[in-house]
């Protein structure tokens, strides 16, 4: 819910292997994905944090950065894979029958 001010409270979030960023950031009504992760400074501290280059989401779910915001909402900025999840299950089962 909104305050009177016409305000949100959202959080941005990115992680690397060995540490995290995490920020709440106050913004107006119907800002977006895009503004809460520029408000948040996090590509000033970790480039690779780029939107532009990264997928975004919303508690888990895929968005994009012209998306708005609901208060409460945790942006969250995802790394690029750096092996495909189908390939690492594959090696594991063929190990294990093995």
């Amino acid at each position: 819910m909104t305050d009177a001010e016409g305000t949100i409270r959202v959080e941005v979030c990115f992680a690397l292997p060995d540490r995290q960023f995490l920020k709440e950031v106050l913004l107006p009504a119907g800002a977006t994905v895009g503004e809460a992760i520029e408000r948040s400074g996090v590509c000033g501290l970790f480039p690779e944090a780029d939107p532009a280059t990264n997928r975004v989401g919303i508690f888990g779910v895929m968005r994009t950065p012209a998306d708005p915001l609901e208060d409460g909402d945790r942006v969250e900025i995802y790394r690029p894979l750096r092996a495909d999840p189908k390939d690492i299950r594959r090696r594991r089962a063929g190990k294990a029958q093995g």
